[in-house]
């Protein structure tokens, strides 16, 4: 096959990736869901099956910048990433009774409860010029949401890295745009 394989996709290239909470909902504004992300990016980093560059978590979305490596496949990848968080995830709301599992009550016939929108974006990053512009979308997010003064200040992102080679992120890799 030649670097775009089928659908579209090149493993050369890293892709930018959003995952939207199924209608919005702030669910990543407590800091056990964040940890859960993190936590999964740095097994898919330490398993050899992602490259992670950048990220920024979001009360109801996330931003990341990651490439597939070796034999992984992006759509194993993705599907194994969202299907473990949405886990852990409910796991916590059902184990602390939460009102929030009720919000996300889906009629479906795979799941009763659903924490991502379905059809997340990822889009391929083909040259230096795309991968600075998305490093920069991704770093300015909470800033431009009011969170933080400085891309750098705000935890759940990789702004820091990039500004102040804060390594709080272990799985974190520099991506040279």
């Amino acid at each position: 096959m030649s670097n775009i394989e089928a659908g579209g996709y090149s493993k050369q290239y890293a892709d930018f990736f959003t995952v939207t909470c199924l209608a919005w909902k702030p669910i990543l504004a407590d800091d056990i869901f964040n940890d859960i992300i993190t936590g999964s990016l740095s097994f898919l980093s330490k398993a050899s099956r992602a490259n992670i560059y950048a990220f920024v978590i979001m009360s109801n979305h996330f931003h990341l910048i990651w490439q597939m490596v070796g034999d992984s496949k992006r759509e194993d990848v993705q599907r194994d990433f969202l299907k473990y968080t949405s886990q852990q995830i409910l796991k916590i709301l059902r184990n602390e009774k939460s009102v929030v599992q009720e919000e996300l009550l889906v009629v479906s016939k795979d799941r009763k409860f659903q924490i991502w929108e379905r059809n997340p974006l990822s889009i391929p990053l083909c040259s230096g010029q795309v991968i600075d512009q998305k490093l920069e979308y991704i770093h300015y997010n909470p800033v431009r949401a009011g969170l933080c003064k400085y891309p750098w200040d705000y935890i759940y992102s990789s702004a820091g890295f990039y500004y102040n080679s804060d390594m709080r992120w272990e799985f974190l890799k520099h991506c040279d745009g």
